[in-house]
């Protein structure tokens, strides 16, 4: 009889500590979701404030990219009087792939969709001198190939370099 009297007690005594534990829970519950939550955003705060440097330097280091594979710049920096179409040719794809080599890692921190559209850019302009080289005479020098470049860069209705630089630029605005 008194081991069964003792299970009731220990039995009474532990439902009254849950519930009132549940309900101390539940009191409590709202404050411990927003401690937590607090939390989560001042990290994110903290993160976002030591990202925001990086990415922009990011979308800088690209633009200026763009700029040295747009072929009105790159063939003005690389061009030398009398120099030959296989010459003009090499240095400019080394160029090309060296400068996209020397900022492969900013896709860290752009956009994915900005990203691809760089790399585009870059296939299409290694893709544009390969072509113009292919449609010039077996002896044409390093002016008519920065001549055949420069008219199909006229041609286009809208120059691709700019438009990617625009495109970076409506990245850095959705930062802010």
């Amino acid at each position: 009889m008194i081991i069964q009297q003792i299970v009731i007690d220990v039995l009474t005594l532990f439902v009254g500590i849950t519930l009132a534990l549940l309900a101390i829970y539940y009191l409590v519950k709202a404050d411990i979701h927003r401690f937590f939550n607090l939390k989560t955003i001042e990290l994110n705060k903290e993160n976002r404030a030591q990202l925001l440097p990086l990415r922009l330097q990011a979308h800088e280091r690209l633009i200026i990219f763009i700029d040295r594979i747009n072929p009105a710049n790159l063939l003005v920096r690389l061009h030398q009087q009398g120099i030959d179409i296989s010459t003009l040719q090499a240095g400019v794809l080394n160029e090309v792939r060296s400068e996209y080599q020397h900022n492969i890692t900013q896709q860290l921190y752009i956009d994915s969709v900005t990203w691809n559209v760089v790399r585009k850019l870059k296939d299409d302009t290694i893709g544009m001198i390969n072509n113009a080289v292919q449609g010039l005479p077996a002896g044409a020098n390093g002016i008519e190939l920065s001549k055949a470049i420069l008219q199909h860069m006229a041609t286009i209705d809208e120059n691709p370099y700019d438009l990617t630089i625009e495109l970076i630029k409506k990245d850095i605005q959705k930062m802010f």
